[in-house]
């Protein structure tokens, strides 16, 4: 069985791994924690991300999680672009990132067609 990937799936997949490898070159390589081991800080930052993995064979449940779970990762985008400088670049990309994401399950959304309207009963 094969599911058909929309656009707006695809667009939200790639802004998923974008989110996944962002966190990656954040916290492990770019600016990496001085007080806190790496291993925690990557199973708080990245962890989360992976887990929707489980249900990748239903692409918009899968989607769907990582939408919910984006919120926490705009919060702190929002939070390091206001508080540090020097990650401000860093942190815009994670809010873009997330931004797209929840749009595009926005944008994935099909309405159903109204139906028609029955007459009231007398």
């Amino acid at each position: 069985m094969t599911t058909r990937v929309t656009s707006e799936q695809r667009w939200g997949l790639y802004a998923w791994g974008g989110l996944v490898l962002l966190q990656l070159i954040w916290h492990a390589w770019l600016v990496p924690a001085q007080t806190v081991p790496l291993w925690l800080v990557l199973a708080i930052t990245v962890a989360p991300l992976v887990l929707p993995l489980l249900a990748i064979r239903r692409i918009r449940r899968a989607l769907l999680w990582v939408g919910i779970l984006s919120l926490f990762y705009f919060c702190h985008g929002v939070a390091e672009a206001w508080s540090s400088p020097h990650e401000r670049w860093l942190a815009l990309v994670e809010v873009l990132l997330t931004l797209l994401l929840i749009g595009t399950l926005g944008a994935g959304v099909r309405r159903r067609p109204k139906a028609a309207t029955k007459p009231p009963l007398a």
